[in-house]
């Protein structure tokens, strides 16, 4: 690892004598290709300084307790050890995480998918819920939010909602969110009151543009129709809807949320893009890394990530074994503690397997 933030360093100290010669000074383009790759690096080579800096400092205070030290000046110094040990351990850690693989989705916008899953009214209701959660952690990171498609359910839920999350590292945060999620409460249609178990399943895609996935014309079929809605004068009048088929893998997308059909055309393809963009990279991980995928970071949609438990205000993420008791907290969107505990569960589990 040391040899490998050497070079690292030196790689460094070569970008900043080319960024300084008049050549890439007076090439615009050249000058933010290594400006950028000077910066991918610039945090990790601080930490790496940092940590022989205390190493240094650790092999010269070490050095004085064979000064001959006075009692007190040598309980002094190996108090001084100890926290530059510390300080050493902690720098490590930090440039081992630095080091892992970056996810090239992390920076990306995305669109997420909540459909209501098995409960009936209530599971329509619970998917409404996680929108609402999603969108209060968003409006906390100043992430915009932009339906695609919505199809409500008549008690207020939604049998499906699609919708855009446009910010940077919306996909690193939220990627965790992918797969089942069940919720335990008594519905307000529950005169009993009795306890209903009911899912919601989330899809979080990573945005592709047109170089990434390039869709041939001839493989789709759209169909325009009129949008439903509650009623109004332009519902069922303008033709706006549409809905996407993709004819090789059968993957069909509807868009009904604007006024424009354009619009509404645009949007539907953005989906179809991500679709199939994730499709193939579920593709290329399977293939990779079989023995070693696990449900923090493929999303397997087949087992229930979290529990939502109204009853017991307990909120358990199954995947980590994490339990907290802040369940009103959490679906008003403050979702910090849970994305930041599967973010470190995520980077331990890579630290291991480097190790293999």
């Amino acid at each position: 690892m040391l040899e490998r933030l050497e070079r690292i360093e030196k790689r460094y100290q070569e970008l900043e004598q080319q960024i300084a010669t008049p050549e890439i000074a007076s090439d615009p383009k050249q000058l933010q290709i290594l400006a950028q790759e000077r910066a991918g690096i610039e945090d990790l080579l601080i930490k790496y300084r940092e940590y022989k800096k205390t190493a240094k400092s650790l092999e010269e205070t070490r050095a004085m307790l064979s000064e001959g030290l006075d009692e007190d000046m040598a309980a002094l110094v190996k108090q001084e050890i100890e926290k530059l040990e510390s300080q050493q351990d902690q720098l490590l850690q930090e440039i081992k995480l630095a080091l892992l693989p970056k996810d090239a989705n992390d920076e990306r916008d995305i669109i997420m998918e909540i459909r209501a899953g098995a409960g009936g009214d209530e599971a329509g209701l619970f998917a409404a819920d996680l929108f609402r959660m999603y969108s209060r952690f968003a409006q906390s990171k100043g992430w915009a939010i932009d339906i695609i498609n919505a199809n409500e359910s008549g008690v207020g839920g939604f049998k499906e909602i699609i919708f855009e999350v446009k910010g940077k590292g919306a996909f690193s945060k939220l990627k965790y969110e992918r797969g089942v999620h069940r919720v335990q409460r008594v519905p307000t249609t529950e005169s009993s009151g009795r306890i209903h178990t009911s899912t919601a399943t989330v899809a979080v895609l990573p945005e592709a543009d047109e170089v990434e996935v390039s869709i041939n014309p001839d493989d789709l079929k759209t169909d325009i129709y009129h949008a439903h809605g509650a009623g109004g004068q332009h519902v069922n009048k303008v033709a706006t809807a549409v809905r996407i088929t993709h004819l090789p893998t059968g993957i069909v997308v509807t868009c009904q949320d604007e006024r424009s059909q354009l619009r509404n055309r645009t949007k539907a393809l953005a989906v179809l893009r991500a679709r199939l963009l994730d499709t193939e990279q579920r593709k290329q991980e399977r293939e990779i890394s079989k023995q070693r995928r696990s449900q923090v970071g493929t999303g397997d949609r087949a087992e229930k990530i979290r529990t939502y438990n109204f009853p017991q205000d307990r909120v358990s993420d199954h995947r980590i074994g994490l339990t907290l008791h802040n369940l009103p907290q959490i679906m008003e969107g403050e979702l910090n503690e849970l994305i930041d505990a599967l973010t470190t569960s995520n980077q331990a589990k890579q630290l291991e397997e480097q190790l293999v």
